[in-house]
């Protein structure tokens, strides 16, 4: 079933550039740039990787990302995980970049953008791998930093496609942040943000009404609220589903309860990605298989959440 699953055309939907950093690019980066880690070897990093919430692994992933530093870096960072797309058939990616984990540290917005840039264009040129580039801002800082944030990004305003809100989800509603929602989506900007993965409900309303998202990220937390549910199915609104990432951050105790079929099965436009698969254990496919395995999803379920996920492109 793997090498069925490997071979479906997919897209991906759901995907942090920065979470697709493997440990061992991490250490070859780490060595170019002359940067100290904490960890002896590839080994360690790896068992390092056993997270009981999304911040316990969004300290890991924040200082993983600080051995970026060159434009280089972001191209090899893109390049790697286009190669991953290549050899799993998925043939469209709409992969996020967080600015401001780089900004913050001093890395200049142009080296992030150019880099990745540079290698979705190679990308689509020598793989055949289609793409658009989405600038998430980071919900646990300041919508004045974001603010900031689209200041920088709309100097090159043809890079990215849409914007949308990432990092910790509890306490930082998307309310937050409506007003740079609002002045992007003026800009001419498509929206999408990450809500009911660890937050409720009705952060997913509030994404709908206040930031005017195309898609959901995350979003499986619909599922307690039926009035949403029929919203979410009558419009056609899509989820993108990362279900390997939910289980590794706690949001479903086993593979064997999440209900991505079940949404799928009520008419819902679930889609499988990726999230931060250097983290979580596995790139589309094996999220894929895990459904499989765990689920028991079959061909004609699988074809359906493929099918989905090519829908709901943004371009």
């Amino acid at each position: 079933m793997y090498d069925w699953l490997n071979a479906l055309p997919k897209a991906e939907l759901h995907l942090h550039l920065e979470g697709s950093l493997e440990p061992e690019l991490l250490f070859a980066l780490a060595e170019r740039n002359g940067i100290a880690l904490p960890w002896p070897d590839v080994d360690s990093l790896r068992s390092a990787y056993a997270f009981n919430n999304l911040q316990e692994f969004l300290d890991l992933y924040y200082r993983g990302a600080d051995v970026l530093r060159t434009e280089q870096d972001f191209y090899d960072l893109t390049w790697a995980y286009l190669q991953k797309c290549k050899a799993q058939n998925v043939i469209h990616t709409e992969p996020f970049f967080d600015p401001q984990t780089h900004t913050d540290r001093g890395i200049p917005f142009e080296v992030v953008l150019t880099g990745i840039s540079q290698a979705l264009k190679d990308g689509r040129e020598r793989l055949g791998i289609s793409s658009g580039l989405i600038l998430s801002f980071l919900r646990h800082l300041s919508e004045e930093e974001a603010q900031k944030t689209l200041d920088q990004a709309l100097v090159y305003r043809n890079a990215f496609i849409a914007v949308g809100l990432d990092s910790s989800e509890k306490g930082h509603p998307p309310s937050k942040f409506q007003r740079v929602f609002d002045r992007a989506r003026a800009e001419g900007f498509l929206t999408v943000a990450h809500a009911g993965e660890e937050g409720p409900p009705a952060y997913i309303w509030e994404a709908l009404d206040l930031l005017k998202v195309s898609r959901i990220d995350h979003g499986v937390r619909a599922a307690e609220d039926p009035r949403l549910l029929d919203r979410l199915i009558e419009e056609q609104i899509p989820l993108t589903v990362c279900p390997l990432s939910n289980v590794k951050l706690c949001v479903f105790e086993d593979m064997s309860r999440h209900n991505i079929l079940e949404l799928l099965e009520m008419g819902v436009k679930v889609t499988v990605n990726s999230d931060d698969p250097a983290y979580f254990g596995g790139y589309v496919t094996e999220n894929f298989a895990a459904l499989h395995e765990s689920l028991g999803m079959s061909q004609d379920q699988a074809r359906r959440l493929a099918q989905n996920s090519l829908d709901a492109r943004l371009v």
